[in-house]
This record gives C-alpha cells, sequence and structure tokens, in this order.
C-alpha cells in the first residue's frame, strides 16, 4: 500500500472524494492507500490536515472547508477520542456560508461520512487521527 506523509500542501493526498476503509494507529486507509495523520476529506479531493487535537479546529485549519463551501451541506467532524464543543464563533462562520458543522469522536464521524457519501450527499469531512 503506498504511503504518503505530508503536511498541508497545495497538493491533495488523493484527488477526489473516497470512502475512509479503515482507521487506526495514527492513520486512515482509504482508495487502497494509507496515511498517517489526519485527514481532510473534501468533495475535490482528500488532504492532509495538520490538526492533532479538536482545540486546533478553527477558521485557518478549516479554510480549505469554508474555500468549497459551495459545494459542501455538512461537515462531519471526528473529534480523535474527545467529545469537543466547538465555539460558537466557528459555527456561526460555516452556517454564514451555509455548512452545517456535525462534530462527534472520529469512529462514528467516519461511519456517518461514509454513508453520507453513499448517498450522494454534499459532505466534507475534517478527521483527526487516534491512535
Amino acid at each position: 500500500m503506498p504511503t504518503q506523509n505530508t503536511g498541508s500542501s497545495d497538493v491533495p493526498h488523493f484527488p477526489r472524494s473516497a470512502p475512509i476503509e479503515a482507521y487506526g494507529k495514527g492513520g486512515f486507509a482509504f482508495a487502497d492507500m494509507s496515511h498517517r495523520g489526519s485527514l481532510l476529506c473534501l468533495p475535490d479531493g482528500i488532504w492532509a490536515w495538520d490538526v492533532t487535537k479538536p482545540s486546533e479546529i478553527d477558521e485557518y485549519s478549516l479554510a480549505r472547508v469554508f474555500k468549497s463551501a459551495n459545494a459542501i451541506d455538512t461537515l462531519v467532524v471526528g473529534t480523535g477520542t474527545d467529545v469537543w464543543i466547538p465555539p460558537k464563533h466557528l459555527r456561526e462562520a460555516l452556517r454564514a456560508v451555509r455548512v452545517v458543522l456535525d462534530p462527534m469522536q472520529t469512529g462514528p464521524a467516519i461511519r456517518t461520512y461514509n454513508i453520507m457519501m453513499g448517498e450522494r450527499r454534499r459532505v466534507a469531512a475534517a478527521l483527526i487521527a487516534v491512535p
């Protein structure tokens, strides 16, 4: 399985959306590839995401989501093993671009993302890797 571990870059890790096939041990498997670290899954590609804990989730770390907001209705956020209450200003910023924020632990977030993708819904996922 090819492995790539890059920080944020202008090149997607994978050039389209894809279901997440597995997770754990600090990474994810999708599209016959594996990736160590967190992921940002958008309609136009899957990107490495430099977030390791929920407190790092903000407008800056979600800049690609805001840029792609016209193609997204729901952002599923996988918060690792932590429960996270998003700050009001972040919810309001996403609401202003018509994106609903749905935070949950990473396991349920992957299942939700995969189901919504399978239903051809306009979904994105920000997934924090779990050990």
